[in-house]
């Protein structure tokens, strides 16, 4: 593990850390004493926490802390429309997220500084036979800061059972650009919808505490069909990009999504957060190049119309 910076800090691998306050009853259900390493024991709590400071006329990674099997690259600034931005890839030492794990993820952004976050690669859910594995991620986006969170598709592997939430916390200017992709299965092996249970919660709020909106997921094959026309469709791939944003009129985000879906040929939508607080766009489709490229569409276009620049192809060497 690495720390940089100063001043006190929270314990970061006390179990109220780590451990979700509250789980969806689909995936409680399954809690239970694991026939391999416990809960909590090393390897099985990942723990990030990074802060970026604008310094001069770039952003800085100001406070770092790690413990795998999470960690992160050496920030890069290869984006040359962006100089001042670094592009930060969270890595995960192991294979895919096994039962019994429990990660969590901090990013502060402060005041006028900027960060792109993405992911190594798609994070594999293997199949658990006892207990659950569940990831809490935390973002916060001072007075003018711009973040970028857009982690490769998470991949629920048959008997799966996971759950996410991510919490959001933008200042009244701060732009936050937030991406969550779902593959049911190994869709090249057949395997479609063949998890336990794959639930999500993604909040964002206000400095103050006050809630802006709320996205909740659950799906769950074993309790209800999910892949009617208000879940999956009968789609294998579901992706969502939320802008949260008031650099832009909210309708005028959600215009410019719509437009950059409209050639895709994909079953897509575009609509106006809460209190016009910004706008969301969510793409299925059969298979993930074609989502994942069509994501990349709305990504640019969003990226053009706050920024002035277009979204840099990704850089994963």
């Amino acid at each position: 593990m690495t720390t940089l910076g100063g001043g006190a800090v929270p314990d970061r691998l006390a179990p109220e850390r780590y451990q979700p306050d509250w789980i969806p009853r689909p995936v409680r259900r399954h809690s239970g004493a694991l026939d391999t390493l416990p809960v909590g024991s090393p390897g099985k709590v990942g723990v990030l926490d990074l802060a970026f400071r604008r310094v001069g006329e770039r952003t800085e990674l100001t406070g770092h802390f790690q413990k795998a099997p999470l960690h992160i690259t050496r920030p890069h600034y290869y984006d040359p429309a962006v100089p001042g931005m670094p592009y930060v890839m969270l890595m995960m030492s192991g294979g895919g997220v096994l039962q019994g794990d429990r990660y969590r993820v901090d990013v502060s952004c402060e005041a006028g500084a900027s960060v792109h976050l993405t992911t190594q690669g798609a994070t594999r859910l293997y199949r658990m036979e006892h207990d659950y594995a569940t990831q809490l991620v935390e973002l916060n986006a001072g007075p003018g800061g711009y973040l970028e969170y857009l982690p490769d598709p998470a991949i629920a592997f048959a008997g799966s059972r996971y759950y996410q939430r991510t919490a959001v916390t933008a200042a009244a200017d701060a732009t936050v650009v937030l991406g969550e992709t779902m593959l049911a299965g190994r869709l090249a092996r057949g395997e479609r919808h063949a998890y336990t249970a794959y639930c999500t919660d993604v909040e964002v709020c206000e400095p103050g505490g006050g809630l802006l909106f709320a996205d909740p997921m659950r799906l769950v094959p074993g309790d209800g069909p999910v892949d009617g026309p208000a879940v999956m469709a009968g789609f294998g791939v579901m992706s969502t990009l939320y802008v949260v944003t008031t650099a832009r009129p909210a309708q005028e985000v959600a215009d410019t999504m719509h437009e950059a879906l409209a050639g895709s040929g994909l079953r897509a939508g575009t609509g106006v957060l809460p209190g016009d607080r910004g706008a969301w766009a969510r793409l299925l489709g059969d298979r993930s190049p074609e989502v994942l490229s069509a994501f990349h569409e709305v990504w640019d276009a969003v990226r053009r119309l706050l920024l002035g620049v277009p979204a840099p192809m990704a850089r994963k060497q």
